[in-house]
C-alpha cells in the first residue's frame, strides 16, 4: 500500500499540470451537468414495507387521480375580534380567495370551499380552505407558489388573518451566513497550524473542488435518481469536513519531510505513501459507515448515505493526487519563512526540539491513566443521561420557526380546531375480501364506530368510498398534537382495534398519516439498528485489525465511539427536545428528535471517529514497531500527531457547526449533533481515553494471535516496507518526521511506563 501510494505521489508531483488539468476538467463537466440538469422529479418520503406506505399505495390504486403523494396546502382564515367567518364581508373575502386559488395555477387539482366543506371552528372565528395539487411539493413551479401566496393577500386586504401551511410551501433549506463562518474559522485554524498562507489555502482549495464535483454530480443526477435537497446538503457538510482534514494530513506530512532535508518530489512521495495510507483507511471507514445505511432500507436514507460516501471517495482521491500536484506548484512556500531558512542548514536536521503541547499532554496522561480514564468516562456518561429520554418523531409545521406562515397556520388550526387537527390519521378500509355477508360499507361503519370510542379520538369523519364501492377512506382527528406520545399510542390502539374487526369481517384496515408514518419509521429504524451496527462495526473492526495488527486497539476504538455517540445524542436531546440553550442555537421550537437521527449519527460519527483513531494511533504503532516502548510510542504519536489532529477536529467541528444556522430544523439538528459528536470523540475519547487505555494495556495493546498474523494481509500503513525499500536506517525518521524518534530517548519518556521487564528483549516487529 505505502509503496504504491509513494509512487502515485511522485507521479502526481512530476505530472502536476496533467493531474491538475484532469481535476479541473472533472469540475467543469460536473458543473455543466448540474447547470443543465432538470429539477428533481419529486422529494417524497416513502418507507417501503410499512403499513403506512401500503395504505398510500392502496389509495393510489383504488382512488385513481387523488394522488396521495400530491402537495397540499391549508389556507387558514381568522376573523378579527368581535366578528365571525360567517359575516357577509368575511365570507365574500374567503370566496374571492378560494376563486383565486382555483384559477391561480394549472397544477391545482381541487380547492375545498370552507363553507361547502363545513371547515369552520365551533366559535366561528376560524376557517380553512384545503388545496390539493396534482404534483408533489418539489414539482410545484414558482408561479404556483406565488399564486398561493398572492391569494392569501386578498384575504389580508379584507382585514382577515390569513396564513398558509402544508408541504406546498416547502423550499430548499437555507444555511445562512454561519456556513461561511465555519469555512472562515477553518481557514484561520489552517493558517495558525501551518504558519503559511499557501499551506493553509491548499486544503481549503482542494476541499472546495471536491465538494464542487460531488455536489454538482448529485445535482446533475437528482432528477434521474430522485435525490432530495437534503442529500446535497449532507454531502456538502461531510465533503468539506473530510476534504479539509485529509488534505491537512498530507500537507502536514509533506512539510515534515521537507524539514528533514528531503527533495521536494521525494517528500511528496513519502507524504502520500505514509499519511496517504492513513487517509485511505480512514476514508474506507467513513465509506463503510455511510454505505452501510442501505441495510435500513429507507430510500431517502440510502440515497443520502451513498451520495455522501461518493463525496468522501472524491476527497480521498483528491488528497492522494491533486494535493501532491499542487505541492509541486507551491514548492517550498508551504513552509514558513523561518522554517525555509532552517531547512537549508545541514545541521538543522535531527536537531533537538522542545516538547510541544502534545508531548506534555501525553506524559501527563501516562502518569495518571486511571484518573484520566475515569474522568473521561464519567464526564461522557453524565452528558449521555438525557439520551435515556429520547423521543423520536418526524418534522411537521409545528417544528417550523415561529415567524413563518406555516407555523402561524399550524397555531391557528390548533387554537380553532384542537391540537390534533394538524395531524389527522387516515384509515383505509379494504372491503374487497369481506366475508360473512359483510361489505366495505358495513365494515367501514363498524370501524368508524369502534375507533370513535377510543379515548384520544376527537372526531371521526364519515367514510368516503371509491367508484367501485369496495374501499373506504375516513379521517380520525386525535385530541393530542401530532408529535405527542398520546397520538403515537392512539395509532397502536387503532391498529389493535381494527385487527379484531378484520378477523370478524375480512375487511382489512390500514392506518396512515404523519404520526402513523412516524411510528412505522421508528420501528423500522429500531429493527435495523442492531444489524447495522453489527455490519458497520464488524467491517470496520476487521479493517482496523489489518491497519493496527492488533485485537485490543480496534476493540478500544469501537467502545470509545459508542461513548461519544451516546453522549452526542444526550446533547441533542438536551437542546432540541428539552430546550436547554435553545436560544443560543436558534432552536425556536422543541419537540421529538428526528426519527433517523440516531442511526444516522451512528453511521456518520463512527466513520469520522475512526478517522482520528487511524491518524493518531498509526503514528503510535509506527513508533512501536521501530523499537520504542509502549509509553514512548504514545508520546511520539502525540508529539507528531496531536497538533494536526486537534486542528483537523476544530476544522470539522466548525464546518458542521456552520450548518446550525440552517432554516431547516433537520439540517440544524444534524449539524449540531455531528459537531458535538466530533468534539467529544476527538478531544475526550481519542486525545484522553485512548492514551490512558494504551498506557494501562502496555505491550498487550499491540498483541495479535499468530494465526491472525498469518491470515491478515500486511498493508504496511506505517511505511516500514517503503523505508526498507528506500534504504532508510531505523533511526532515520522512524516516524516519518525524524527528530529524535528513533528510540524515543529524546522525549524523556523512558520512565513513563515504569520498569519494563521485556525491554531487553528484541522489539516486536510486523
Amino acid at each position: 500500500m505505502a509503496t504504491f501510494l509513494y509512487k502515485l505521489g511522485r507521479f502526481a508531483f512530476r505530472r502536476r499540470r496533467f493531474v491538475a488539468l484532469i481535476w479541473v476538467a472533472l469540475l467543469a463537466v460536473a458543473g455543466v451537468g448540474a447547470a443543465t440538469a432538470a429539477a428533481p422529479a419529486a422529494d417524497s418520503f416513502s418507507i417501503p414495507g410499512t403499513e403506512a406506505q401500503r395504505a398510500f399505495d392502496l389509495l393510489d390504486q383504488r382512488f385513481p387521480g387523488t394522488n396521495a403523494d400530491g402537495a397540499t396546502a391549508r389556507v387558514v382564515f381568522k376573523a378579527p375580534a368581535g366578528e365571525t367567518m360567517k359575516d357577509p364581508a368575511n365570507k365574500a373575502a374567503v370566496e374571492r380567495t378560494v376563486h383565486a386559488l382555483q384559477s391561480g395555477s394549472s397544477q391545482v387539482d381541487r380547492v375545498a370551499d370552507p363553507y361547502a366543506a363545513k371547515t369552520l371552528s365551533k366559535d366561528g372565528r376560524t376557517a380553512y380552505a384545503q388545496v390539493s395539487y396534482k404534483v408533489t411539493g418539489f414539482e410545484l413551479t414558482d408561479a404556483s407558489k406565488d399564486a398561493l401566496q398572492d391569494a392569501a393577500k386578498d384575504g389580508r386586504d379584507a382585514g382577515l388573518t390569513v396564513e398558509t401551511g402544508g408541504n406546498a410551501l416547502q423550499a430548499i433549506p437555507e444555511t445562512g451566513a454561519t456556513e461561511v463562518i465555519g469555512i472562515v474559522i477553518s481557514a484561520v485554524v489552517l493558517v495558525i497550524t501551518f504558519g503559511a498562507l499557501i499551506a493553509a489555502g491548499l486544503p481549503l482549495l482542494t476541499a472546495l473542488i471536491g465538494v464542487g464535483i460531488g455536489v454538482s454530480t448529485i445535482t446533475a443526477l437528482s432528477s434521474t435518481l430522485d435525490l432530495s435537497s437534503t442529500t446535497s446538503t449532507l454531502a456538502t457538510m461531510i465533503g468539506l469536513a473530510v476534504g479539509i482534514d485529509y488534505a491537512l494530513f498530507i500537507v502536514s506530512r509533506y512539510r515534515a519531510e521537507l524539514t528533514e532535508g528531503r527533495e521536494r518530489e521525494e517528500a511528496a512521495g513519502r507524504a502520500v505513501g505514509t499519511a496517504g495510507s492513513a487517509v485511505v483507511f480512514a476514508g474506507l471507514t467513513v465509506v463503510i459507515a455511510l454505505v452501510g445505511l442501505t441495510v435500513v432500507r429507507i430510500p431517502m436514507l440510502t440515497k443520502m448515505g451513498l451520495a455522501a460516501a461518493g463525496t468522501v471517495v472524491i476527497a480521498v482521491l483528491i488528497a492522494l493526487t491533486l494535493i501532491p500536484a499542487l505541492l509541486g506548484f507551491a514548492g517550498a512556500r508551504v513552509l514558513p519563512r523561518k522554517a525555509r531558512k532552517e531547512a537549508r542548514k545541514p545541521e538543522s536536521a535531527g536537531s533537538a526540539e522542545r516538547p510541544n503541547m502534545g508531548t506534555r499532554w501525553a506524559r501527563f496522561v501516562l502518569r495518571r491513566p486511571v484518573s484520566v480514564l475515569l474522568a473521561g468516562v464519567v464526564g461522557l456518561g453524565v452528558v449521555a443521561i438525557p439520551a435515556a429520554s429520547l423521543e423520536l418523531g418526524l418534522p411537521d409545521d409545528g417544528s417550523q420557526p415561529t415567524h413563518t406562515t406555516q407555523r402561524k397556520a399550524y397555531d391557528l388550526l390548533s387554537d380553532g380546531f384542537g391540537p390534533g387537527f394538524n395531524g389527522p390519521l387516515m384509515l383505509v378500509v379494504d372491503g374487497r375480501d369481506a366475508h360473512h355477508g359483510q361489505t366495505a360499507k358495513s365494515a367501514a361503519a363498524r370501524v368508524a364506530k369502534e375507533v370513535g370510542k377510543l379515548d384520544d379520538v376527537a372526531v371521526v369523519t364519515p367514510p368516503t368510498f371509491n367508484k367501485a364501492g369496495d374501499t373506504a377512506m375516513l379521517n380520525v382527528v386525535p385530541k393530542s398534537k401530532p408529535s405527542s406520545v398520546g397520538t403515537e399510542d392512539l395509532v397502536r390502539d387503532i391498529r389493535s382495534t381494527v385487527h379484531g374487526i378484520a378477523t370478524d369481517t375480512g375487511a382489512k384496515t390500514l392506518v396512515t398519516g404523519t404520526t402513523a408514518m412516524n411510528v412505522d419509521v421508528s420501528q423500522k429504524l429500531n429493527d435495523a439498528l442492531v444489524p447495522y451496527l453489527a455490519l458497520v462495526v464488524g467491517l470496520a473492526f476487521l479493517l482496523l485489525m489489518v491497519v493496527f495488527r492488533s485485537v485490543l486497539v480496534p476493540l478500544k476504538a469501537a467502545l470509545g465511539f459508542l461513548l461519544s455517540v451516546v453522549a452526542a445524542l444526550g446533547a441533542v436531546v438536551a437542546v432540541f427536545q428539552w430546550g436547554w440553550l435553545a436560544d443560543v442555537f436558534g432552536v425556536e421550537q422543541t419537540g421529538p428528535i428526528m426519527s433517523m437521527m440516531p442511526i444516522f449519527m451512528v453511521g456518520v460519527v463512527f466513520g469520522l471517529a475512526m478517522d482520528y483513531e487511524v491518524f493518531l494511533v498509526t503514528r503510535m504503532r509506527e513508533a512501536f514497531v521501530h523499537g520504542e516502548r509502549p509509553g514512548e510510542a504514545v508520546v511520539t504519536g502525540f508529539r507528531h500527531g496531536a497538533r494536526v489532529v486537534t486542528a483537523a477536529a476544530v476544522i470539522m467541528i466548525s464546518v458542521f457547526a456552520g450548518f446550525i444556522g440552517s432554516s431547516d430544523s433537520m439540517i440544524k439538528m444534524i449539524g449540531f449533533g455531528l459537531a458535538v459528536a466530533v468534539f467529544f470523540d476527538a478531544f475526550l475519547v481519542r486525545m484522553a481515553l485512548v492514551p490512558a487505555v494504551l498506557a494501562l494495556l502496555g505491550r498487550s495493546a499491540w498483541w495479535l494471535p499468530r494465526r491472525l498474523q498469518k491470515v491478515l494481509p500486511n498493508v504496511d500503513v506505517e511505511g516500514e516496507g517503503l523505508r526498507t525499500q528506500l534504504g532508510d536506517k531505523d533511526g532515520d525518521g522512524s516516524s516519518g518526521t525524524g527528530t529524535g524518534t528513533g528510540t524515543g530517548t529524546g522525549t524523556g519518556t523512558g520512565s513513563a511506563d515504569g520498569p519494563d521487564p521485556s525491554a531487553a528483549r528484541e522489539s516486536v516487529r510486523v
